[in-house]
């Protein structure tokens, strides 16, 4: 395999303005926290920073040492340790329960959220098994799209139960990429829409906060101080940041309006200060990262590689647009962070991670 030695400049260079703007936004939407009983805003930044330094390290170490395809050696073990702690957060006195999901795993100086391993270990299992079965066979219903479907099945019965939909639904955006990169058939897809539909239709009925988010998006004026609050206080956080914006650290709906303005309402923070040009800026950037990124993922001369490079860009972008969508009201409301921005976590290091997996694949690419 030939290698170039160096990582994609450009890719590099996307990935840095990304992570710079995470914390200059971080830094102002953190000044909410000053008005908040309990919340200490030095302490958050110094938390912050050094889960950004760890990151950064693990991003260069791996970019630089770590050969891809040694991901896919272990690919089967990552997937199945991931699932097998994502499980775990169900064991009493193991399991931590927050605002009503059962996410996180108590280690005793902290937490960690596992459902962050499972996303990165579902892409890595899924273009390992893809890579090593015949390309003919991945169109094919047995070998290709049952398998497909019966994994999300099973991811499905673990993250449904935490709930986690919304890291549930980065999963399936970053596994469908894979699949159809891999030479799944459409049609195949247009079925798994349909049981995804039928699926969506089960939750709304058992699941009351599921019909409260879809109801919420279809009627958003409506009880605006109960379970259209987040979406209503985001709006107007937007719409206050007009086209230029307040200012850095000026946004008024981060003090004792935003829920979490740090974590997944982090977004409209960055509307207020910075208004239309800043966070379309983002939008232009993460488009940018993604055209990027799977531009690097083609040019790989192997299928493993490429399938990975496809997987972690959809990750990535997938959740970052669907925070987006849903704090602008364009998709039903759901609770994921916007990558390498809001509060950091198990989901900021692995986002590192993910980053420092596609610039390892970068250097193995076939440059014009």
């Amino acid at each position: 395999m030939t290698k170039s030695h160096t990582i994609d400049t450009t890719l590099a260079i996307l990935l840095g303005v990304l992570i710079l703007i995470g914390v200059v936004v971080f830094s102002s939407a953190s000044m909410g926290l000053l008005s908040r009983d309990g919340a200490n805003y030095s302490t958050v930044l110094v938390k912050q920073g050094i889960l950004e330094l760890v990151g950064l390290g693990l991003l260069f170490l791996i970019s630089m040492r770590v050969p891809y395809r040694l991901w896919g050696r272990y690919s089967t073990h990552l997937f199945v340790l991931s699932l097998l702690a994502t499980v775990l957060v169900f064991v009493p006195h193991i399991g931590v329960t927050l605002k009503g999901g059962t996410r996180w795993i108590n280690l005793g100086f902290g937490t960690i959220q596992p459902a962050e391993f499972l996303k990165l270990g579902t892409v890595l299992f899924l273009a390992a098994y893809y890579t090593k079965i015949k390309a003919s066979s991945v169109s094919t219903l047995l070998r290709g799209f049952l398998p497909f479907v019966g994994l999300l099945g099973v991811i499905a019965l673990v993250m449904l139960k935490q709930p986690d939909t919304g890291t549930f639904l980065v999963i399936v955006c970053a596994a469908t990429g894979v699949f159809i990169a891999a030479g799944g058939r459409w049609l195949h897809l247009g079925v798994l829409g349909l049981i995804c539909l039928g699926g969506l239709f089960v939750l709304a009925e058992t699941r009351p906060y599921v019909k409260d988010r879809i109801e919420t998006y279809l009627h958003p004026k409506q009880d605006m101080l109960g379970t259209s609050y987040q979406l209503h206080q985001s709006l107007i956080a937007v719409g206050s940041g007009q086209l230029m914006g307040r200012g850095f650290g000026q946004s008024v709906q981060k003090f004792n309006y935003l829920p979490e303005p740090i974590g997944d309402s982090i977004f409209s923070v960055l509307s207020e200060d910075f208004g239309f040009i800043g966070s379309s800026l983002l939008v232009l950037l993460l488009s940018f990262f993604a055209l990027r990124g799977l531009r690097v993922s083609d040019r790989v001369p192997d299928s493993f590689g490429r399938l990975v490079g496809v997987g972690i860009v959809i990750l990535i972008v997938s959740q970052s647009f669907i925070n987006i969508g849903a704090l602008t009201g364009v998709i039903p409301l759901t609770g994921v962070p916007l990558v390498f921005v809001s509060q950091g976590g198990t989901a900021l290091v692995m986002a590192f991670i993910e980053a420092g997996i596609l610039l390892s694949i970068s250097k193995y690419t076939q440059r014009t």
